[in-house]
């Protein structure tokens, strides 16, 4: 029943994040080609902005609905977790038809519905329209350069003035390419797989949407004439942008009437190719430079290794070895450095169950990250799936608790030499990280529910991930914990001593391990400039391939960094290394959170609110956490290994 269920699950995450096999499409974004003349709805999604960084439904706004209502699109976890919400909208299309088209008028503008509209025009807030899975594009102009948004905004306020005039004109170009058929084709539906043969390829031929384009813009209307049309009934097509006595100012009393023309445009650009305009990243220089940054410090790492290796340790080991015991007895007299503190290296270290409780969660971060990154590189998740790459990781995440209820228990286990307290560390494993991000998830979301926001998660679903922490991810880290026990401890190589030796008397220790952290930050400072700016200004974040690089990259800095500075600690005859081997590296997580804050304070400078500086102080202290707990893992795991094979070829009785 075990295997079973553990193979079905693997199954249905394979069959969730695989492609189509021999396809190039982006998954989740299956090609639909549409006929002349056939209807196609808009979607929109949460309102959002770049200054308060609180999403808030397109409804919340006094905007047109559509006539049988608004219906909401089935959202997956990750774009519940990340504020999507999808309703279908009254803007329709009809394919390959230019036409403009009446919406609606509002009714007089309240004092209620003034206020929030200026306040969302303030603060930036951009409109997220979709059409077949595309986000809608629009081009500014700005110091000669032309630079691409997604999305269009609420309203603006132009210079020289503190009026505020609201979008109430769309001019849409639909993009399109005329798909001719072919001999066999199989067509992803959304729900199944459909494969059209030879015989009817001409009759499913039609157009498929390569790009969705809008150019925004206020118009003012007389509403008396306005109400009297239908919704849907054409209107004369706007020049757009308009003169500001001809716009629509946003004032009490006033009568919005909301309108859009459409422009179909036939387009060279191939259906599995049309994301490349969203995807593309300007400064792929500025990636391998990052990348080669981190060679170099890795080779000057690597070299410092190498001495200590080659030159120094096996040095010292070839003339130990080659002495008789006579000798040896009188050289162990004369012994210093590392070869001291052989009878107390692998004294257990204080708060050895905290320790053995990271390192568990370390191991599940780090595996989730790699396996994630991995797949996203070679395009299982993609920006078309909306929402993919988050479910991915709290998938890979759960079933990896697997993998650090044994890592916890192993290491526990060749601590204490015994099984005992395995659950307590199994529990405390499946707890420990997870109930951290529970609960500033609660306090952030408690302030989200108090601004209405989007954001905030539903109540049913707080409790759902509450039920897969405890129905799902427990239970593996408990299963995992229970394979540890079965495994064999790691036998140490050299006997402890009963009691402690004393150590001499060293300052700036610690000053060491945090400024060791600088060299690991140095391999991601970059790429953390782009996921930062990725997140938190709207931007299409894909360069996955860079980002793996960078994470293999890092992990070869943190091990090393690590040996580093354990070896100059065992010279330095300081045999508690074991916290200082996993902070050497895990102090990385430290730069990256006042790198988060430098980011706030000088690249978001339009930030505004302390709702919004918490939201963004509390993800950035979830994302440290975890960087330690992974980074930390690396360097424990690898000095461990680096001390083990050390002492191993110590012959001391």
């Amino acid at each position: 029943m075990v295997k079973g269920w553990v193979f079905s699950t693997l199954l249905v995450v394979f069959l969730v994040c695989a492609p189509p096999c021999g396809a190039f499409y982006l998954p989740g974004s299956y090609m639909h080609t549409y006929r002349q003349g056939e209807e196609i709805g808009a979607k929109v999604n949460s309102l959002t902005s770049i200054e308060t960084e609180l999403p808030f439904s397109y409804y919340s706004l006094p905007y047109c609905r559509p006539r049988d209502g608004i219906k909401k699109s089935a959202e997956n976890l990750g774009e519940l977790l990340m504020g999507d919400q999808i309703d279908n909208s009254p803007y329709r299309f009809r394919v390959n038809v230019n036409e403009s088209l009446y919406l609606c008028t509002t009714d007089p503008l309240g004092e209620a519905d003034v206020k929030l509209l200026k306040q969302r025009s303030h603060d930036l807030y951009q409109v997220n329209m979709i059409l077949d899975n595309l986000p809608v594009r629009r081009f500014t102009e700005q110091n000669g350069m032309t630079i691409q948004w997604t999305g269009y905004p609420v309203g603006y306020i132009p210079e020289g003035t503190t009026d505020v005039y609201v979008i109430n004109h769309l001019k849409f170009k639909v993009l399109v390419h005329k798909y001719e058929g072919g001999k066999v084709k199989v067509v992803g539906t959304g729900e199944g797989m459909e494969v059209i043969s030879e015989t009817d390829s001409d009759a499913n031929s039609g157009y498929e949407i390569v790009g969705f384009e809008v150019v925004p813009c206020s118009v003012k209307r007389d509403p008396k004439a306005m109400t009297k049309l239908n919704m849907y009934d054409k209107v004369d097509p706007v020049n757009c942008p308009v003169e500001l006595e001809k716009s629509q100012l946003i004032k009490e009393k006033e009568q919005i009437t909301f309108t859009y023309e459409v422009e179909f445009v036939n387009s060279d650009i191939r259906w599995p190719s049309r994301w490349d305009a969203y995807l593309k990243m300007e400064g792929s220089k500025i990636h391998w430079f990052s990348i080669m940054n981190s060679l170099m410090v890795i080779l000057f790492l690597a070299g410092i290794v190498f001495v200590i290796f080659l030159r120094t340790v096996r040095r010292d080991l070839t003339r130990y070895e080659e002495l008789d015991k006579e000798a040896q007895a009188q050289m162990n007299e004369e012994l210093s450095g590392w070869k001291l503190v052989v009878g107390d290296v692998f004294r257990e270290p204080t708060s050895s169950k905290l320790l053995c409780v990271m390192i568990g969660d370390g191991v599940q971060i780090l595996g989730m990250a790699i396996v994630t990154i991995f797949f996203a590189a070679f395009g299982f998740m993609s920006p078309a799936s909306r929402g993919m790459l988050l479910t991915g990781m709290i998938v890979l995440y759960m079933l990896l608790g697997i993998v650090a209820g044994y890592a916890a228990v192993r290491l526990w286990r060749t601590l204490k030499g015994t099984s005992e307290g395995w659950r307590s560390v199994s529990w405390s494993t499946a707890c420990f990280f997870p109930g951290i991000v529970f609960i500033v998830l609660t306090v952030l979301n408690f302030m989200l529910w108090t601004r209405n926001s989007t954001g905030a998660l539903p109540i049913s679903l707080f409790f759902g991930l509450l039920s897969l922490w405890f129905c799902v991810s427990v239970p593996l880290t408990l299963l995992g914990g229970f394979f540890g026990t079965r495994a064999e401890p790691i036998e140490f190589p050299v006997r402890t001593n009963q009691i402690p030796r004393e150590i001499p008397t060293k300052k700036y220790s610690w000053l060491f391990i945090l400024g060791a952290g600088t060299l690991p930050f140095g391999t991601l400072f970059i790429e953390l400039f782009f996921i930062l700016s990725s997140i938190w200004l709207g931007r299409f974040y894909y360069v996955f391939g860079f980002l793996l690089v960078v994470l293999l990259l890092l992990v070869v800095v943190c091990a090393e960094v690590s040996v580093v500075l354990t070896y100059m600690h065992l010279c330095a005859e300081d045999w508690r290394w074991w916290w200082k081997a996993f902070f050497a590296s895990g102090t990385v997580a430290l730069y990256v959170f006042l790198y988060s804050i430098n980011y706030l304070v000088f690249d978001l400078r339009s930030l505004s609110g302390p709702v919004s500086a918490m939201l963004y102080i509390g993800y950035s202290f979830i994302v440290s956490l975890a960087i330690m707990l992974a980074t930390g893992t690396v360097g424990f795991l690898t000095s461990f290994s680096f001390v083990h094979y050390l002492f191993s070829s110590v012959k001391i009785d």
